[in-house]
């Protein structure tokens, strides 16, 4: 008799454990939701506007307009792209910091042409061709200080413009 109670017992505990795995399992499934979609979110990229300065071996080296999604090689484009002495597999990207002074953007004699050299102060139409004359007959400028060899151009206007040009080789 004490077994048949004991087998009782086992068999109601044994009952008691399947129905509470059967009633869990039945709040698990009706819970999840398998129909919602998956929301994945990716954060959007840091948008950069400004410009963006290219300087040393590029056509014309200065500040450029600076949009998102420009590649290197759009903005080297809009540079005028690069010189034949350029080392593509070395580039060099300066962040300055919040109130660092810019350096104003220097017209390299060898490389401008008549419009950006018409941009300076004083310089002209005939100034900018007087210019590039004497770049074609003498070949590139070696200093600044050559400039004030060329027609029409003398110490007053090479005063204005020392601090905007330079000469590249």
């Amino acid at each position: 008799m004490i077994v048949s109670k004991l087998n009782k017992f086992w068999l109601f505990i044994t009952i008691l454990l399947v129905a509470i795995i059967v009633i869990g399992g039945i709040v698990a499934w009706s819970r999840y939701s398998g129909s919602q979609p998956i929301e994945i979110s990716i954060p959007s990229a840091q948008e950069l506007p400004g410009e963006i300065y290219i300087g040393g071996a590029v056509s014309n080296p200065g500040f450029y307009p600076l949009k998102d999604g420009d590649s290197v090689g759009a903005i080297i484009q809009a540079a005028g792209s690069t010189t034949s002495n350029a080392d593509l597999s070395r580039l060099k990207l300066y962040i300055p910091e919040v109130g660092e002074e810019e350096q104003p953007q220097k017209v390299d004699l060898n490389r401008a042409e008549a419009w950006l050299l018409e941009a300076l102060p004083g310089i002209g139409e005939g100034r900018a061709e007087a210019i590039i004359a004497y770049r074609n007959e003498n070949g590139p400028f070696h200093n600044i200080t050559e400039l004030l060899k060329v027609e029409n151009i003398g110490a007053t206007t090479y005063e204005k413009i020392k601090h905007l040009i330079t000469v590249a080789d």
